[in-house]
């Protein structure tokens, strides 16, 4: 009579011999660390040249205040002071928000800088893991297969 092949034995082995690499996934864990630490950096400077612009503006705002609230001998002056202060509180609102235009443009081009090298390296790191994968699997079927004869 024939024997029944134990599969489980086979399966055992096979699973046993089935390669896993925990350095992949320390490297993806510090590739994605140093990504973190590269996003925060882009953030955080912005958010500091973002602040620094806000008191720019804010403290030339409170200059142009001080000027119309000074006495003036004339009423006309009260409108000129008025019209001046507007006409000035327009042109810094234009370039303030220019200039906060320039911030965030900066932090969209590193933002997509760094996203394309991190797909880069983490497409380049796949193949890589996936050819060796295919290989040690390759591997491992041919050992399990030859030990199931």
């Amino acid at each position: 009579m024939n024997k029944t092949q134990d599969y489980t034995k086979v399966m055992q082995d096979m699973m046993a011999s089935f390669p896993v690499d925990t350095s992949k996934f320390q490297g993806a864990f510090k590739s994605q660390a140093a990504l973190g630490e590269k996003m925060s950096k882009v953030a955080l400077e912005a958010a500091e040249k973002s602040a620094e612009l806000s008191t720019k503006w804010t403290k030339d705002t409170i200059a142009k205040v001080g000027d119309l609230t000074t006495t003036k001998e004339e009423p006309a002056d009260y409108a000129k002071a008025v019209s001046d202060f507007a006409s000035a509180a327009a042109e810094m609102a234009s370039e303030n928000m220019a200039a906060f235009a320039e911030i965030a443009k900066k932090v969209q081009m590193e933002t997509v800088e760094l996203m394309m090298a991190a797909g880069k390296d983490m497409s380049e790191e796949a193949s890589a893991t996936v050819k060796k994968a295919t290989a040690d699997i390759g591997a491992a079927a041919k050992k399990a297969t030859a030990a199931a004869k």
